[in-house]
């Protein structure tokens, strides 16, 4: 992630010989001197293979560099329906493989990565993530590697997606690569989570590294409020009790009092969303997008949140482990409650690979 240094930063890249390469589908090797080269009716050089299609059940390569580096930026942009049943964002899964590792840091659905859940479009303009009008997903996590990176997006819907534009933004280092850490995402879900059972956001991570975020989808199944749950941050030698534990779901994702625009018994309150450098609830609807069904229909409200720690990473030197409480409130009571909660985790570790927990089947990813 760039910090305060970051215009001294800039002096020292180009101290140590770094360059700047970009991959797009006219460039797919990132090459220098080779951007725009594909033909189109206007002639060569003008927008001639601006995007590529997906095939059912392939696994594609959109990067794979040699040698030392650090991505920068990606951005992409996808239709989210076909004519087949199935939500896009969730059936196209993202992969990143750092160092010649065969196990992914990075194994996330699509949609999910940029903060877009239950394979539903939101906008968004944050620090690290920024979707834009119309779908362009933007994400500007620093992601270091020391000897090759490989990034993929395997189509896991029934058919071709096609149209897929990207842009891979990166810095070749042929000084070597001095930062240890290696960037991670992870998707979880629980369908529904079970009451008196905190949810699992990642767990199972051993080294030293810092966490620097969370996206969390819910899809509400029980009535009343949904928030009340503390986020809780095992850090190292944490066993029965975390290190860092919160005061509440809204809370801990920079809102307040179930993120309502007033609190009164005589006005119905209003949810509102928002969105903000390293906090945002951009996601809140009632309403069925998905093109699933010819019939309109209202469906169970979907919550989608983020937060970045940008400015407060949670360090950790020998493993770290995270949870959320699933609690709610009716009336003044609080009361053990059970959603669809869908998670992704986003952290750096000393060593490349993604651990043991592999991403679920598609069947089991499906939005209700």
């Amino acid at each position: 992630m760039a910090g305060a240094d970051w215009p001294g930063s800039l002096a020292a890249a180009l101290a140590r010989g770094s360059r700047s390469r970009s991959i797009t589908a006219e460039n797919p090797a990132g090459a220098a001197g080779a951007g725009g080269t594909a033909s189109s009716m206007l002639g060569e050089g003008r927008k001639g293979a601006p995007c590529v299609t997906l095939p059912p059940g392939v696994e594609t390569e959109l990067a794979a560099i040699d040698g030392a580096g650090t991505i920068t930026h990606l951005w992409m942009t996808v239709t989210d329906h076909t004519g087949a049943l199935g939500f896009v964002l969730r059936d196209l899964v993202l992969r990143a493989y750092w160092d010649d590792q065969d196990v992914p840091a990075v194994e996330v659905p699509l949609g999910d990565f940029f903060c877009n859940g239950a394979g539903q479009r939101s906008l968004l303009t944050s620090a690290l993530v920024v979707v834009a009008p119309t779908a362009g997903m933007n994400a500007y996590f620093e992601m270091p590697f020391a000897t090759a990176a490989r990034i993929t997006i395997e189509n896991q819907h029934p058919v071709a997606v096609e149209g897929l534009f990207y842009q891979i933004d990166y810095r070749q280092e042929p000084a070597g690569q001095d930062d240890p850490l290696r960037f991670h995402a992870q998707w979880r879900r629980e369908n529904p989570t079970t009451p008196g059972h905190d949810y699992t956001i990642v767990e199972g991570i051993e080294g030293a590294g810092a966490y620097i975020g969370t996206f969390l989808s819910i899809t509400q199944l029980e009535r009343y409020w949904w928030g009340e749950g503390e986020m809780k941050f095992f850090i190292d030698a944490d066993r029965e009790l975390p290190t860092i534990c919160g005061t509440g779901t809204e809370d801990y994702f920079g809102g307040a009092w179930a993120f309502q625009d007033r609190l009164s018994a005589e006005v119905e309150p209003q949810v509102l969303t928002f969105s903000a450098p390293y906090v945002g609830y951009p996601t809140y609807t009632t309403r069925d997008s998905s093109r699933q069904a010819v019939y309109a229909t209202a469906m169970m409200p979907l919550h989608g949140i983020y937060r970045w720690h940008v400015p407060d990473p949670i360090l950790f030197h020998q493993g770290l482990r995270v949870t959320l409480q699933q609690i709610g409130q009716k009336g003044a009571d609080l009361f053990e409650r059970s959603d669809d909660v869908s998670s992704v985790a986003y952290w750096y570790q000393d060593s490349p690979g993604g651990g043991s927990y592999r991403l679920p089947p598609r069947a089991t990813r499906e939005p209700r």
